[in-house]
């Protein structure tokens, strides 16, 4: 009996997006060394060491327990919430209610993804930057919103330009991302940045959506949007425990805004998923409660690879900016080379080391490289000596 040939496709929202840049290549670098390579990653802002002890054995001895195996809130545990409003207090000086402002996410990433469908219908307009997170971009795509990208240039300190902002149609706008210290050119925040933004989403009746998980990496002077009067009005701020507390496989994120906002964004997120592991959470409490020895700890690490990475950087004839703040190098690559793309091929192929192209966080990231810090220096130090003796 001959079978009938089916004729089914995707959603239309599927083939908007493509496959994450670092899910391609992750796997061609498993492929190659499978056949023995040896490929020094520089590529993924994955931290490489653990998180605080007390993390690790709250999370052994709560799971030990019977009881903690069973389904959680959706809000997540009071104590939880709690420990993210006092880090909020004690780090960046904001007061936050923990019943009604927080909302503890699976990690950022989804986040994006809640806000989104929170606030986005399709046709409505959304601002992101360029060079920015690509994740800003599929989730975009995904929730059929009519993308509007606005340039970040090295030139205007990859600050957004509110000259250009105001030209776009923003009567079709609801939404605006922002992520500073900005990934990839770490460039920091500033109070003056953050008051321009509130005002002209105020301005413009524009939901702000900062996501802000870098602000403790290299960085003596953390701050939040929210730190600007008014903010809570018209902001969203996402902060992350997978940079700042070496905890990124735990997937346990924040997200902080006024209590209408949290409850939209609940209503998404409730059907979306089930809570996270209870011993998790309070896992994640005891992190949040670690002392400022805890981030010298982590930074007197990343700034010894840091020095490192200027080193490839300079190895490789690009140019950066030194005050950046981050858990990435961003360096500009030499007018001879064809595309950052065709530097990290060369980089990849030739010394078996994994740096990332600038172009996939936008077309602005097209001449640019980036050097993630999340190697032990040792491995960081051969790939330098790799790199030195391809140019050879």
């Amino acid at each position: 009996m001959k079978s009938e040939k089916l004729s089914i496709t995707p959603a239309d929202r599927v083939l908007e997006v493509k496959e994450y840049y670092f899910s391609r290549r992750l796997r061609e670098i498993a492929e190659l060394n499978a056949k023995g390579a040896d490929i020094i990653s520089l590529g993924i802002g994955g931290p490489d060491r653990p998180p605080h002890p007390e993390v690790i054995a709250t999370l052994a001895e709560e799971a030990a327990k019977p009881g903690n195996h069973s389904y959680q809130p959706y809000v997540g545990l009071p104590a939880l919430r709690k420990a993210m409003a006092d880090w909020y207090e004690k780090w960046y000086g904001v007061t936050l209610n923990p019943d009604t402002e927080i909302q503890p996410l699976i990690g950022s990433k989804e986040g994006i993804l809640h806000v989104s469908l929170a606030f986005l219908n399709p046709g409505d307009g959304v601002l992101v930057p360029n060079p920015g997170y690509p994740t800003y971009s599929s989730v975009s795509r995904l929730a059929q919103a009519e993308i509007y990208n606005y340039d970040l240039t090295e030139d205007n300190g990859w600050l957004p330009d509110f000259d250009a902002l105001e030209k776009l149609p923003l009567d079709k706008i609801k939404l605006m991302w922002i992520n500073y210290p900005h990934m990839p050119t770490g460039t920091p925040a500033t109070i003056e940045l953050f008051e321009k933004i509130v005002a002209f989403g105020k301005k413009h009746n524009i939901v702000i959506a900062h996501d802000n998980p870098y602000s403790f990496i290299l960085n003596d002077e953390p701050l939040s949007l929210l730190q600007i009067a008014g903010a809570k009005d018209i902001a969203i701020e996402m902060n992350s425990m997978s940079k700042s507390h070496n905890m990124a496989g735990w997937r346990v994120g924040m997200l902080a805004s006024n209590p209408t906002f949290i409850n939209w964004i609940l209503k998404v997120k409730s059907n979306i998923d089930s809570g996270q592991f209870k011993p998790v959470m309070l896992a994640a409490a005891k992190g949040l409660a670690a002392g400022k020895e805890w981030y010298d700890e982590v930074n007197e690490v990343y700034a010894s690879r840091r020095k490192v990475a200027e080193e490839i950087m300079t190895t490789l004839g690009c140019s950066f900016n030194p005050s950046q703040k981050g858990l990435f190098l961003w360096g500009r690559i030499p007018d001879g080379c064809e595309s950052s793309e065709a530097l990290a091929d060369k980089v990849l192929y030739d010394a078996s080391v994994f740096i990332t192209p600038g172009f996939i966080f936008g077309s602005n990231g097209d001449r640019y490289i980036r050097i993630s810090l999340c190697a032990t220096e040792e491995n960081m130090r051969r790939a330098l000596d790799r790199i030195n003796n391809m140019k050879k």
